[in-house]
């Protein structure tokens, strides 16, 4: 029996965990207050780390673009991960999203930039780290 007061649940229960808060907690009709713009940007950056985190069978979203890039590719030569990224960007800060629809594209842009090294891909190897040293 573990003496930690936090449950052990690694990295994707952690994930699937956030996705949970960020599928319901946009929508209304609970006791609690629906999730502002912010918060669900926040969480779905960390729960798309933690997937990243989780390893397989996750990450076969970052395999699954890393591949439509190279279809992309093709027509838009040198496409790369950070343009689609920035593109991403584009999209959930100037174009009128509901909270869910940013969480939705907020877990697939993180998920897909944490694979891609970076500052977001130290985060998703922190997010690993942690919830390995609950176990």
């Amino acid at each position: 029996m573990s003496s930690s007061l936090i449950p052990e649940f690694g990295a994707a229960g952690l994930a699937l965990g956030l996705t949970g808060f960020l599928w319901f907690g946009t929508s209304t009709g609970g006791k609690a207050k629906a999730l502002g713009w912010w918060w669900t940007l926040f969480l779905a950056m960390v729960a798309g780390a933690s997937y990243m985190a989780a390893g397989t069978p996750f990450d076969l979203v970052s395999t699954l673009v890393n591949d439509l890039l190279g279809l992309f590719g093709e027509v838009v030569a040198r496409a790369t991960i950070a343009g689609v990224a920035l593109f991403l960007t584009g999209v959930i800060l100037y174009k009128k999203l509901t909270t869910r629809q940013v969480a939705v594209i907020g877990i697939l842009y993180f998920h897909v930039i944490s694979g891609a090294g970076g500052g977001f891909g130290l985060l998703a190897e922190k997010i690993d780290t942690i919830m390995q040293s609950f176990a």
